[in-house]
Formats: C-alpha cells, structure tokens, sequence
C-alpha cells in the first residue's frame, strides 16, 4: 500500500511537466492598431511551434477582450502554425496610445503559457490627416485631401468638408496608410469678397456610427509679388541656384543673366538649358527669360564640376613622377604568381619574379618573403636560390652581373594544406644591386591570387 502511495505522489509530480506546454511563439505582424468605438479588431499574425505532444491550443485573456480563434486550435508534435489573433477592443477601455495587451494559451490538460502583444489604441480623429493646397485669387479649383496616417483599413467612411470657399461630402474607404485626393471646383463669387489669409477646414468624419472632427488650413493669398533666391556652395562641384517663385496672382516676365570664362563653361551644366548664350570676348554670357504663372516658379540650377579637371591634372602628375621614377630604375622586378593543381589536393601557387635590366648592373642580390601559412616546395624554376630560410620566411638569390636589356625569370612553389578563400596577397620582392659604384634598390608590384569556389587567374597591381 506504501509502495502505491509513492508511486502515485511521482505520477503526480512526474506526468504534468512531461506533458506540460513547450511552445515556441513568434509574432510576425507590426503597427497593430484599435481605434475606439469601431468594432473592428487588431489582427495579429503570430507563428507558434509546438515542440512538445500533439496539443489542442485555446487563446484567452484576463482583460475582458474578445478575441479570436474561438474554441481551440489543433497542433501536430513538430508542427509550425500561422495563426491570426484577432482582439477586439473594449467600449469602457479608456486607455490611448502603445498598450501591452497579455495573453494566455491554454493546453488541453490545462496548462498555461503567456506572451503579450503590442497595440496601439487611438481616438478616431487621430486616425486622420487632412489638408489642402493654396487658393489665390484666380483659382478655378482647390486640392484637397486625407490621410489615413494608421495601419488601419477604413472600409466606409462618409466625410463632409467646409470652408469659406465650398463645402462637400465624399464617401470612400481608407486603406492603412492611404491618402485620398479631391479637386473641388470653385465659384470666385462666393469668396470675392475675402481677405488674404489663412481660413479653417473643417471635416466631419463618421466611421461605423462613430463621428470625429478635425481642422486643416487653407491659404488664402492675391499678391503681387516676384521673390528671388539664391544658393551657392560648393567648391569641387560648385552649384548655384537662383530661384524666382510668382507668389501673387498676376504672369509676371523674368529675367535671369549669368556669366562664366571660356575655362568655366567647358565643366559647367545647365538646368533649364539658357535660352541666349553670346560669347564677347574671353566671358560667355547665358540669359533665361520666362513668364511665370501665379503660383510657379522658374529654378535654374548651374554646376561646375572642378572634379574632372582636377582628377586629369592628378592624372598627369602621377605619370609624369612614374615615368621620372621609372627612368631612374635600373633594375625593374615583376612579380607574378598562378594557381597550381597539387596532386595531394593541397592550396598550390606557382610565384614568378621577372628581373630586367635596363643598365649595366653588378652584384645582385634579389630578395623575396613568403607569405604566413605557406611552405615552399624544394623545386626551383631557373637559378637556384643562394638561401632559403624558412624560419625568417626568406628566399634570395645572387647575380655576379646583367647585362643591358637583360632578362632573367626566377620561380618557385608554395603550398598549404589550409585551403583559401577571398584574396591572398605576396610580399613584394626586393632587389638589392651595384650601378656605377653606387648600391641602388629596387622593389616588385605585389601580387594577389583571388580564390572562389574554383580557382582564378592571377590579379596583379
């Protein structure tokens, strides 16, 4: 009997951890959002793994919310499952704005895991956006519009707009994020006798029987008005912009007049192109002559790109200090280095160093490093090396002398059981000689080696 009662106390304690809930949860949607006094529910998509027994789930909270699936979901031992939650919002929640919300789930033998969700909970009228363009006195019509600014959909919305200038009433859906333009025709007779300024719109917006009121401004200007800006910045690319904007309610005739040297032009872009270009002398002269309508604007935008001529004078210099330098180079090294296939399968690379003479020179002595991780092979492709010390990772060889217009190739192998991938980059080789009793040295390019999923060719700088 004592032996039954133990067992049945480890049963007891044993059986619900094993079979205890072991879910993964994941939410994938975002910008969740509750709008009071609509009923209509934020839906969340969240992904649950089930990584313990095949389960029957159920969601439910403690806050008094509706939420949706009813009843329970089923889940396969292993199985991922998309599920949309749907929660619906409460008509006595008077909280607004990033709300945690706290949620159960329940497995069929009762027991629980929690996660919370983030919803945004907001007022109608927060929902919105609205606005319009200008009206002047010659305006035969008004833009206005609204933006739904939430991730909310709108499936019907009647909205009554008002001002000063017409009032009307649109009825449409407003799907998350979307913004609705109208252009309202005007009759100048019902605002003739208005003051330049600023005047209100107003809209009344009903949502599912729910009612919000918002505010926008319409401008409301007759002036007669030409205003001229400019901007310059810029040294390598200098820009000028010079802008004239019509800000009344009259055509007005502009001119703009700029000049640039013969150098200047040759770098320099217009946008608009000048409608005269004359050139006197060593200045060219550009004009532009536009009518501007009430409300437009003519931007002309002038660049002078100093880059160009600036990256070919650099250009030059350099060839200019390589060809000085080159001339004053005895002895010129070329290092270049390609892929071999080992029959071990190991990293293999054949090294090639190209050594001419362009004078007379005596007493060579050539110097090469091998690169960490690698070992050389003991096979050597035209004089042999003087020494090869691989705990200083060196190779040289000795020249008694070369002639004028001599060429000698040294090569040699390197290997590494670790393979590579990306760019592998050799030392440069140095050359250490005697020109006219004097010691001179001279130095390689360096070599690189790009190995992908398949070895390429050799990359030289």
């Amino acid at each position: 009997m004592r032996k039954l009662f133990i067992l049945l106390l480890i049963l007891l304690i044993v059986l619900p951890s094993a079979t205890a809930l072991n879910l993964d949860i994941e939410k994938l949607s975002s910008k969740e959002v509750m709008v009071a006094g609509i009923n209509e529910p934020a839906v969340f998509e969240i992904r649950v793994t089930n990584n313990g027994d095949q389960d029957n789930l159920r969601f439910d909270n403690l806050l008094g919310f509706r939420m949706f699936p009813i009843g329970t979901v089923p889940i396969k031992s292993g199985e991922e499952k998309t599920i949309k939650l749907m929660i619906y919002p409460r008509e006595d929640f008077s909280y607004r704005g990033f709300y945690n919300f706290k949620y159960f789930i329940t497995g069929q033998d009762m027991t629980q895991v929690s996660d919370e969700l983030t919803v945004k909970i907001i007022d109608l009228k927060d929902a919105f956006e609205i606005g319009s363009g200008e009206v002047d006195f010659d305006s035969n019509s008004i833009d206005i519009y609204i933006h739904n600014r939430e991730n909310f959909d709108f499936k019907s919305l009647s909205v009554k707009f008002s001002s000063p200038f017409f009032s009307i009433e649109k009825n449409f859906s407003l799907g998350p994020n979307e913004r609705k333009d109208f252009k309202i025709q005007l009759d100048k007779n019902s605002f003739k006798k208005l003051t330049a300024g600023f005047y209100t719109l107003n809209a009344e917006i009903v949502a599912d029987g729910k009612k919000a009121y918002l505010e926008g401004v319409i401008k409301f200007s007759e002036r007669d008005l030409l205003s001229t800006t400019k901007k310059n910045y810029g040294i390598i690319v200098n820009t000028q912009i010079i802008e004239k904007v019509n800000e009344g309610n009259v055509v007005e005739k502009s001119e703009v007049n700029l000049k640039k040297n013969i150098i200047s032009r040759l770098f320099t872009s217009f946008s608009p192109e000048p409608d005269v270009v004359e050139r006197q002398g060593m200045v060219v002269y550009y004009t532009w002559k536009r009518d501007i309508r009430p409300g437009e604007s003519l931007k002309i935008i002038v660049k002078t790109n100093w880059l160009f001529p600036a990256l070919i004078m650099l250009f030059i210099i350099a060839v200019v200090i390589l060809a000085k330098q080159y001339s004053k180079t005895d002895l010129v090294l070329r290092k270049k280095v390609s892929f071999v296939k080992a029959k071990g399968g190991e990293f293999a690379l054949k090294v090639s160093i190209f050594i001419h003479a362009k004078k007379y020179v005596e007493r060579i002595s050539i110097i090469d490093r091998l690169p960490p991780l690698v070992k050389i092979y003991g096979r050597f492709g035209g004089k042999e090396p003087l020494r090869v010390n691989e705990k200083n990772r060196k190779i040289e060889w000795e020249f008694e002398s070369l002639e004028s217009g001599e060429t000698r190739v040294l090569s040699y192998i390197i290997y590494s059981k670790i393979g590579v991938l990306g760019k592998f980059a050799l030392p440069t080789a140095t050359a250490l000689y005697e020109r006219e009793g004097r010691i001179r040295e001279s130095e390689s390019n360096r070599a690189f080696f790009v190995a992908e999923q398949k070895e390429k060719d050799t990359e030289e700088q």
